[in-house]
């Protein structure tokens, strides 16, 4: 991408909605299957209210860091420059 403020290319464009995109379902993916894991048996037992509604409110807690998490953590890594493979080299051939 252009570091020096320029305009992106239709390419570079194409990249960050992709990116995106791939942040996003990633991201309800992990986090239904945390929910699922957590408040999960609150659906499947015969468990007292109170049990119930701790259950499902952490899992949804959560669901929703996991999600925050995981975009989050996606898009600082497509964000992130090439680095040359030896500090201060930039030809990867030095």
């Amino acid at each position: 991408m252009t570091s020096h403020g320029g305009r992106r290319t239709q390419a570079e464009r194409d990249a960050i909605t992709v990116e995106i995109g791939y942040a996003l379902c990633s991201a309800a993916f992990a986090a239904a299957v945390l929910f699922g894991a957590v408040a999960g048996p609150a659906y499947v037992f015969d468990l007292p209210a109170g049990a119930r509604g701790t259950l499902v409110g952490s899992g949804a807690t959560v669901a929703a860091v996991v999600f925050a998490a995981r975009v989050v953590s996606v898009l600082l890594r497509f964000r992130r420059p090439d680095q040359p493979s030896q500090p201060g080299r930039t030809n990867p051939d030095s």
